[in-house]
């Protein structure tokens, strides 16, 4: 084990011992690819990430007591109807079995047609999702991470009063996002309540790491800016494995979809906001300190 913690503090000296120019470009780099990616998305889908039933409206069937492979499920559909659905198994208190996500634009009769000859002793039961309600459900939580996005930048201005580490801070959430979001488009995972509820945590995570960074560099005494990173460095990785650790476990050993996309888009975002806070953030702390302090 000390070993293994000896390698860690080597690793982590060398971001104190980086170039600070250096240390800007690479975060400014891979959150240019993310806008590419999610900009490339809206062109070929007209989204710029694909969106749950909850959204864009459809049916769920749910099958009580039905335990077979999802993928299974969804492959006869296809060849008896030539619909495409999505399958996902549930358990819970109540029971356990699958539900069957079909698009507004198919015809769901076919698929609870097929579902019977499939499963003959299960009711396939069903509920209808309109366009309208999820394209309110889709407003609303559109606003939703957009004013939190806009009280969280108001209380970070108000907390440091420095117009450019407060913008660093709220860039780097913002960077957060777009890459968990680019992300979510490479692997397949939908927006949808869950996922929006994931962004909304992503920010206060975010958050929580870029303050921690700033006010110890900004408000040091005795430290140096390098002692001072180091130190903010080390607490700050303790941190997010520690965050990343539970969100591994939670992904690995839960059997909900659910619970796979909200652990799926905090562990992308997570990962983002390690490059975007100790990095990013920190490349443009340290330049700003040493300009600050060249001039007096």
């Amino acid at each position: 084990m000390p070993e293994v913690s000896n390698v860690i503090k080597e690793k982590l000296k060398v971001l104190v011992e980086m170039d600070p120019k250096r240390m800007v470009i690479f975060p400014l780099v891979v959150f240019g690819i993310a806008v590419i990616i999610i900009i490339a998305n809206y062109v070929m889908t007209g989204s710029f990430v694909k969106e749950g039933i909850e959204l864009r409206g459809g049916s769920v069937i749910t099958l009580q007591g039905v335990n077979v492979n999802p993928e299974e499920i969804a492959k006869n559909i296809k060849e008896k109807t030539g619909i495409g659905v999505t399958v996902e198994k549930f358990s819970g208190v109540g029971g356990s079995g699958v539900r069957i996500y079909v698009s507004a634009e198919d015809d769901v009769n076919l698929v609870r047609e097929a579902l019977k000859e499939m499963f003959p002793d299960v009711e396939p039961q069903t509920v209808v999702i309109g366009p309208t309600f999820g394209e309110m459900v889709r407003e609303q939580g559109i606003k939703a991470v957009v004013y939190a996005f806009i009280g969280m930048a108001f209380v970070v201005f108000l907390f440091f009063r420095i117009p450019i580490p407060s913008m660093t801070v709220v860039f780097s959430a913002f960077s957060d996002m777009i890459i968990a979001i680019a992300l979510m488009n490479i692997f397949g995972i939908e927006l949808s309540q869950a996922t929006i509820a994931a962004l909304l945590m992503l920010i206060g995570y975010s958050v929580d790491s870029n303050i921690l960074l700033t006010t110890r560099l900004l408000k040091r005494k005795e430290f140096t800016v390098e002692e001072a990173y180091y130190s903010s460095l080390k607490t700050g990785f303790t941190m997010s494995t520690t965050t990343l650790g539970a969100l591994v476990s939670l992904w690995i050993f839960s059997t909900a979809q659910v619970i796979d996309d909200i652990a799926s888009v905090l562990i992308f975002g997570l990962l983002a906001d390690f490059m975007n806070t100790w990095i990013l953030n920190a490349g443009v702390l340290r330049l700003y300190i040493a300009k600050k302090e060249g001039k007096e």
